[in-house]
């Protein structure tokens, strides 16, 4: 396997991304109760130094991964224009050559408490998903609120796919966020606006 020259740390990373939308209406076509939903995606093509191997230790990956989240963290910001965050999720999509326990080594804690730290904090477990693919392949990252898992309205999704990533010997780590719950959520339960924060549930 080709070894590729660091540009990021331990890492090579050959191409970010970082997409944005903006929802006004529902489905059907009901406005925005409140401000519009703004999602924005955050994403690195990272070489796979491991692909093509079961390796018992992948505790180098997890210890450089925190310049990752700082990193992504910052993206975000820029992107955004420094805009509150409520909701947030992470995955990874890992090339065919790859394991998808590759993967998973740059979506621990010490990557994702940067990202926390760059919304201002974040009590709850961050939803994740994953899986190995080709580029092209759809993703579907989950979100949920950062402080509360409990509150029902952030739950929601986000719908992604990479034209050209990942390689085969890559490993693409995804970020999402939210700035709010659903558009005209209504099912329930603790709002947002009732958080403490406290626990990562309620």
């Amino acid at each position: 396997m080709t070894t590729k020259t660091p540009n990021f740390g331990p890492f090579h990373i050959r191409k970010w991304f970082a997409f944005a939308e903006e929802t006004l209406a529902g489905e059907m076509g009901k406005a925005a109760d409140g401000a519009s939903l703004f999602k924005y995606v955050i994403a690195a093509a990272i070489h796979n130094p491991y692909a093509g191997d079961y390796v018992e230790d992948l505790g180098a990956w997890i210890d450089a991964s925190p310049a990752l989240g700082v990193e992504i963290g910052r993206r975000l910001n820029e992107l955004s224009g420094g805009a509150a965050i409520e909701s947030y999720g992470k995955a990874i999509l890992v090339g065919i050559d790859g394991e998808y326990e590759h993967g998973n080594a740059l979506l621990t804690n010490p990557a994702a408490n940067p990202v926390r730290d760059a919304v201002g904090g974040g009590k709850s477990w961050v939803p994740s998903t994953g899986k190995r693919g080709v580029p092209g392949t759809v993703l579907d990252i989950p979100l949920a609120h950062k402080d509360a898992l409990y509150v029902r309205s952030h739950y929601d999704t986000v719908s992604v796919s990479f034209n050209d990533a990942p390689n085969r010997d890559e490993v693409l780590v995804i970020w999402a966020f939210a700035t709010r719950g659903r558009l005209n959520a209504r099912l329930g339960g603790l709002k947002a606006s009732e958080v403490k924060g406290e626990d990562g549930l309620v």
